[in-house]
């Protein structure tokens, strides 16, 4: 029995092809997408917090693709007032999102608690009545005053627990990493806002709590393609800042699995 045999040149075309057509059938399958809107300020759009979120997701087989709500010191109650050129109502209303993310002013917690929960609980009720799940964006405390950082957790908390709401605890992560390594710089030169090791924590625990689990694998070049099609890099980080924000995420979800 004679056995066909091509050509060493045509058996690498045939390969090729191949490898062209199943790299086209993997990248056409349709992964699971969940719908995010982040209302906040500048802590949710500094260094392109909903784009990192949807690269970090782009290796898991769920998408996350976030749209955002956002100005700079923005408050919940300015959001529901419309000010500051604020459409957020109008952005909830014109399409049904899985999750919507509320982040209230970063002293909000501190100066004017009542008007946190005032606001939050109100927008807790539309989101509620608009089939979506509340989230909370549990922000840190500013570099020179760390000792406010209870006082912000017990907010978030208390308006958390009022609404069914899932909690994402960013300041006891920006605690944990400050604890194992205080060289890390998780804060901006202004001492307020996040460096890109800090929106990347930020990020990651989103992703962890949005789907239950962390990516398998890590770039540590994040780029991303605007809409002209240009590429341009959001942040570059190292392997050790990378394992220590997955080691802090992954001990808390122990922690949490032992209570």
């Amino acid at each position: 029995m004679r056995l066909f045999r091509l050509a060493p040149k045509t058996a690498i075309l045939v390969l090729g092809v191949l490898f062209g057509l199943l790299s086209n059938s993997y990248g056409q399958i349709k992964k699971d997408t969940i719908s995010v809107l982040f209302i906040g300020n500048s802590y949710t759009y500094y260094n392109n917090l909903a784009q990192m979120i949807g690269l970090i997701s782009d290796s898991m087989d769920i998408k996350i693709i976030c749209r955002k709500s956002t100005a700079g010191g923005a408050s919940l109650s300015d959001h529901w007032n419309g000010l500051r050129g604020l459409k957020t109502i109008e952005k909830l209303n014109e399409r049904n999102y899985n999750i919507v993310v509320l982040q209230d002013y970063s002293l909000q917690a501190i100066e004017k608690p009542d008007t946190m929960l005032y606001y939050g609980n109100m927008f807790s009720n539309i989101i509620r009545k608009k089939g979506s799940k509340i989230f909370l964006y549990n922000t840190w405390a500013r570099k020179t005053d760390p000792s406010t950082q209870p006082s912000i957790d017990k907010m978030y908390k208390s308006l958390a627990e009022s609404n069914d709401a899932t909690l994402v605890p960013i300041g006891k992560y920006w605690q944990r990493i400050m604890e194992l390594n205080s060289s890390v710089e998780l804060f901006h030169t202004d001492g307020s806002h996040p460096s890109h090791v800090g929106s990347f924590l930020n990020a990651l625990a989103f992703v962890k709590h949005i789907t239950g689990k962390l990516p398998k694998r890590f770039a540590t070049v994040y780029n991303y393609i605007d809409k002209d099609g240009e590429s341009f890099r959001i942040m570059q980080l190292t392997k050790e800042e990378i394992e220590l924000c997955v080691r802090v995420l992954t001990e808390h979800d122990s922690t949490q699995k032992s209570k």
